[in-house]
């Protein structure tokens, strides 16, 4: 007689909360520290978050205030640690202060410039035709003007003021990002869990935002990493040419445009606040590099 055995279903692993999205962007967010580019980069931009977010903790002066007693020798002292400016405004206050600036333009911008490209970018790839066309040729037109022209028209006509800085900087990035989504939306618009999703009977609207956009937000993220750094100089660019945000609020290239003539004498009133954009954008750019060694554009 043949002895019936038992044999028990093995229990299911219990699912975690690392097992869920959070836990997996938390896994990958760990990679960045096995990235040096991508480590110093966000070493570098957290350095200059950390430090406008303190600016009225740490700054040592109001970045407007005149020291005269320091006009006659402007050079860092122990008073003034990186000196002060044609003016007698302590430069480190000013560098502070002037960080809350770049660093609220530029992801507003760049933030404006991502939604409005991607919705362009799904809607020409993913319909094609006619849609496709227009948007293209709207994109073209824009990006066929010189933008340090199209930014001093802009700005002289309405005011330099943050919000036209933001809307003239999300219009001329906004098609740099359309295309490059676009690309993406004729690619992926062929695959399989597309056409299954065309199947169910799913909308287009529906079919862009939850089969299109997850599969390249990969190439999104290191592309908005990119134009923050683009961003941080044309916002410099803008204030040295005297159309960035009006004085006394700090600006670092209003900073560079008010004492480069000084250049030959006092060199420092110059040189740092052009070494603070360049390290802010060196620090996006190899965010960025980072990125794309650890994977996540795929």
């Amino acid at each position: 007689m043949a002895v019936e055995t038992y044999s028990p279903v093995a229990a299911a692993p219990e699912r975690t909360w690392r097992d869920g999205p959070l836990g997996r962007w938390l896994g990958r967010f760990a990679l960045l520290g096995e990235s040096r580019p991508a480590a110093i980069g966000l070493a570098i931009v957290a350095f200059w978050i950390a430090a406008a977010l303190l600016a009225p903790l740490i700054a040592p002066y109001d970045p407007n205030a005149n020291d005269y007693s320091a006009l006659a020798d402007p050079r860092p002292s122990a008073v003034h640690w990186l000196g002060t400016d044609h003016l007698g405004r302590d430069i480190l206050s000013r560098l502070l202060w002037g960080a809350r600036t770049v660093l609220t333009v530029a992801p507003i911008a760049v933030l404006g410039a991502t939604l409005s490209g991607v919705l362009l970018g799904l809607t020409a790839g993913y319909y094609r035709g006619l849609p496709d066309l227009v948007i293209t040729r709207i994109c073209d037109i824009v990006l066929s003007f010189p933008v340090i022209i199209l930014y001093m028209i802009v700005l002289a006509l309405f005011g330099a003021t943050a919000l036209n800085i933001i809307l003239v900087i999300t219009l001329t990035k906004a098609p740099i990002i359309a295309r490059i989504v676009r690309g993406l939306a004729l690619e992926l618009r062929e695959r399989d869990y597309v056409a299954a999703a065309k199947m169910r009977g799913e909308s287009g609207l529906w079919i862009m935002l939850a089969e299109l956009l997850p599969n390249a937000r990969g190439p999104l993220v290191v592309e908005m990493c990119l134009r923050m750094g683009y961003t941080t100089i044309t916002i410099g660019v803008l204030g040295f040419l005297g159309i960035g945000l009006p004085p006394p609020d700090p600006d670092w290239g209003g900073m560079v445009k008010d004492t480069y003539g000084l250049m030959s004498v006092y060199p420092h009133m110059s040189l740092i606040p052009c070494v603070a954009i360049s390290s802010l954008v060196i620090g996006f750019n190899l965010f960025a590099i980072g990125l794309r060694e650890i994977g996540l554009r795929d």
